[in-house]
């Protein structure tokens, strides 16, 4: 295989890289102990340092010990992004345990079927998670949970406000008594007990986390990322963007940890990089933007949603974003029309990457500053990741331009599927790891990512990229967010639907929709029928979730084949 990408490569960033048989942890502590007094995580104006973070998930582990928790047993952490998010997935790992990152959103079943599949025997939750958390006794192995509060961590105002803010909010009050099994997390991380904790840990074999796919079809699976993994793809980031300087940058942190691409470009990163985190729950475009001006990032890893909606906010013009230097965009296609408009309104450089959680999940990206940019494409490969593009028929290579599935190999690619061996011989294949992604490399190495091999839409015997169509759509200066789907059509076989979210106080016809795609689109890709709608479903990442419109559709089909 022809590795025509390393040619593209700026002098500053290796080919290969040194991966030294390290724990994660190991980077924590290595950050506390040389930039101890540099703030570590800014929480909505409360600010803790290296050196407090590593004591207190020191202290965490102690705690965990004590619970019974040994090498190899899994700790559930179901929190947004706060300090305590951070403390437990550390101290997870300084006891030797496994974390499963869990989605605060999770429905009850949701969180029964993670908890039963990873059999956690502990889970760290919110207050206000309290009661779905204590849900699952005896329906799974938890037996303990660990309970924090928002103001736990909160700057001391905030602290005094927050119960006016929860009456305003009408969020619940939710009383938890500490107990045999329910243990309070600012009791725990008081206590600090900072002797180092003798475990036994193989970097190389051991796992690190339990993270779990989107589970877009069936059941969610779990993929093994070990610390090997999570490390190798996270100097691989460092070597990136090799101009950030250690020790010197803050990185917003808007992208959830409970997901492996924030939990790698923003926190690991953030501990081996020895860089500021300034973190934030949830994504809301009025405090991002307050954020921004206050606390001035220089990285803001995102996703294309979190963009567009800073982009479109009427205020934009109010608010400094110069500051924001490097951004790394991930979980969805980015438009261009978005990467150019964003770089105008903060003078930074905003590129695509491509990655999936059984990668850790970065495998290729565009170039930041010394290398050729190429719109529209995912880059090249990560050092020391190669990819290929074989035949969707034969699984041979196929030549450059050649449209077929994308597979990759590397050193973050996962150990596999946690108790699924069939399921990971059918994505792991002689060290290859087949993504499921239909695309393409050019002459000169650059990848482009058609689609998802199952979100192809077939119309008349022609293959339609939903993200080619998209593409187009964004271009339309009146359209805020769009997505593609195929529908079922009794002579076409399927056809092409579109979603549309307009720019605020912007009005469209279908009539002018479609002619904008006639004169851009062969015939056979534009859409034939249009929705406007005021929001478009989303993961927490800010990814447009097709197979909800796609399922919508379903029901809403069946639902018309039934009525009389």
């Amino acid at each position: 295989m022809e590795k025509r990408w390393l040619a593209h490569y700026p002098p500053e960033i290796p080919h290969t890289l040194d991966y030294p048989m390290k724990t994660l942890p190991d980077y924590l502590r290595e950050t506390a102990e040389q930039f101890g007094d540099r703030i570590a995580i800014d929480f909505l104006g409360k600010t803790v340092t290296f050196r407090e973070l590593y004591e207190q998930a020191m202290t965490f582990a102690h705690y965990l010990r004590g619970l019974g928790v040994k090498e190899g047993d899994r700790v559930a952490v179901m929190l947004p992004n706060c300090p305590q998010a951070v403390i437990s997935y550390y101290g997870t790992l300084l006891a030797g345990g496994i974390v499963v990152q869990t989605n605060p959103l999770y429905t009850e079943y949701e969180l029964e079927y993670q908890l039963n599949d990873s059999g956690a025997s502990v889970l760290v939750t919110m207050d206000l998670l309290y009661p779905k958390a204590i849900a699952m006794k005896g329906k799974t192995a938890v037996k303990h949970w660990i309970v924090t509060r928002m103001q736990d961590y909160l700057p001391t105002i905030k602290k005094w406000l927050y119960p006016l803010v929860r009456w305003k909010q009408k969020m619940p009050s939710v009383r938890v008594d500490e107990g045999e099994s329910v243990h309070l997390f600012r009791s725990i991380v008081s206590r600090l007990e900072t002797a180092p904790l003798q475990v036994a840990i193989d970097p190389m074999e051991d796992v690190a986390l339990l993270q779990y796919t989107g589970g877009t079809t069936g059941h969610p699976k779990a993929a093994m990322l070990t610390h090997h993994n999570l490390i190798a793809n996270t100097l691989m980031c460092a070597h990136w963007v090799y101009k950030c300087e250690k020790g010197k940058e803050t990185v917003l942190g808007i992208l959830p940890f409970f997901h492996v691409y924030g939990m790698t470009t923003v926190m690991n990163l953030a501990i081996m990089q020895a860089s500021k985190m300034v973190l934030l729950p949830r994504f809301d475009v009025k405090q991002t933007l307050k954020t921004i001006e206050r606390t001035r990032p220089t990285m803001f890893p995102g996703a294309p949603t979190m963009y567009i909606a800073l982009l479109n906010d009427p205020d934009l013009s109010k608010y400094d974003l110069s500051s924001i230097n490097v951004c790394i965009s991930g979980s969805a296609p980015l438009p261009v029309e978005v990467q150019e408009q964003f770089e105008r309104v903060t003078g930074g450089k905003l590129i695509e990457g491509y990655g999936l959680t059984e990668a850790s999940p970065v495998t290729h990206s565009n170039f930041l500053w010394d290398g050729e940019r190429v719109k529209g494409s995912i880059g090249v490969p990560w050092p020391d990741t190669e990819a290929k593009i074989v035949s969707l028929e034969t699984g041979e290579e196929v030549k450059p331009g050649e449209i077929g599935e994308l597979v990759v190999r590397g050193p973050q690619v996962m150990k596999g599927y946690w108790n699924r061996p069939e399921e990971t011989e059918q994505v792991l294949r002689d060290g290859w790891l087949y993504t499921g992604d239909i695309g393409y490399m050019d002459e000169r190495g650059y990848f482009y990512i058609v689609d998802r091999k199952k979100d192809v839409i077939i119309a008349g015997g022609y293959n339609i990229y939903p993200r080619e169509v998209e593409e187009v759509l964004y271009e339309h200066p009146k359209v805020q967010e769009a997505a593609v789907i195929g529908v079922p059509d009794p002579y076409r076989g399927e056809t092409v639907k579109a979603f549309i979210v307009l720019k605020p106080g912007e009005e469209c016809s279908e009539q002018e929709l479609d002619a904008f795609m006639r004169e851009r689109l062969a015939a056979y890709k534009v859409p034939r029928l249009y929705e406007f709608r005021s929001e478009l479903p989303k993961t927490a990442v800010g990814k447009i979730l097709r197979r909800v419109l796609v399922e919508e559709e379903k029901k809403s089909l069946t639902n018309r084949q039934n009525s009389p």
